[in-house]
């Protein structure tokens, strides 16, 4: 008998320019539920909605900025499963990614 290893997919990380462009990709692949909230997991994809994504700040005990945080460019999103027609144009490589999938 011989042993099989299955390689996990590879963590695929996007940016769309707004949460709009983010929300139409999602419902044009149909990954929105009947409610408009994405489907996270399936058989067949996993899905980790991050939108805008903050660096930095610092507030105060009673929550005033003290130091304003930095707000990046887009939308963000990791996915897991096959790559959704047009996700392609989105699809970004971050050097240090905010958030990746479980090993």
């Amino acid at each position: 008998m011989t042993e099989e290893h299955l390689t996990p997919p590879t963590p695929t990380f996007f940016r769309f320019p707004d949460a709009d462009t983010g929300i139409a990709a999602l419902e044009a692949a149909g990954l929105l539920t009947e409610d408009g909230e994405p489907i996270l997991a399936s058989h067949s994809h996993a899905l980790d909605v991050i939108g805008p994504i903050v660096r930095g700040g610092e507030w105060d005990e009673d929550g005033n900025v003290i130091t304003e945080p930095e707000v990046l460019d887009g939308w963000h999103l990791n996915y897991r499963g096959v790559l959704p027609d047009g996700w392609d144009a989105y699809a970004v490589w971050p050097e240090q990614p905010v958030r990746v999938w479980a090993s």
